[in-house]
């Protein structure tokens, strides 16, 4: 469970490297973030000559989290750090080309089968 200025890695190759959440959206007084939800982010760390610069807002997509999450079958998952992927938001499209890390099987009924599809191992 993330919340605002919750700190988090990009687990793309986009160019962030440190996200802070400013906002969680999905309806109104939505507290917190679980896998598959998606956040307005802050830009607060980024590599130098890349499409996304420190300071800059964007929009991303939760894939791991610390807080274990419960499954239908009764198993829980939980991930050893807080990730997010930059994304469109009206298109849901990755602004990066790769995947670092493993993501939760949650992400495929979101609909964000590129980022399954991308990923090195969907747990």
């Amino acid at each position: 469970m993330l919340q605002e200025r919750s700190i988090l890695k990009s687990a793309d190759n986009s160019g962030a490297r440190r996200l802070q959440i400013i906002r969680v959206l999905g309806g109104y007084r939505k507290r917190f973030a679980r896998v598959g939800d998606i956040v307005t982010v802050a830009i607060k760390e980024a590599d130098a000559h890349t499409q996304v610069k420190k300071g800059t807002v964007a929009h991303a997509v939760i894939v791991r989290t610390r807080k274990e999450t419960r499954r239908p079958s009764g198993i829980y998952v939980r991930f050893d750090d807080n990730a997010a992927v930059l994304i469109d938001r009206k298109s849901k499209e990755m602004k990066g080309t790769r995947i670092f890390g493993p993501v939760a099987r949650e992400l495929r009924a979101q609909g964000f089968n590129k980022i399954i599809s991308l990923a090195p191992e969907v747990l």
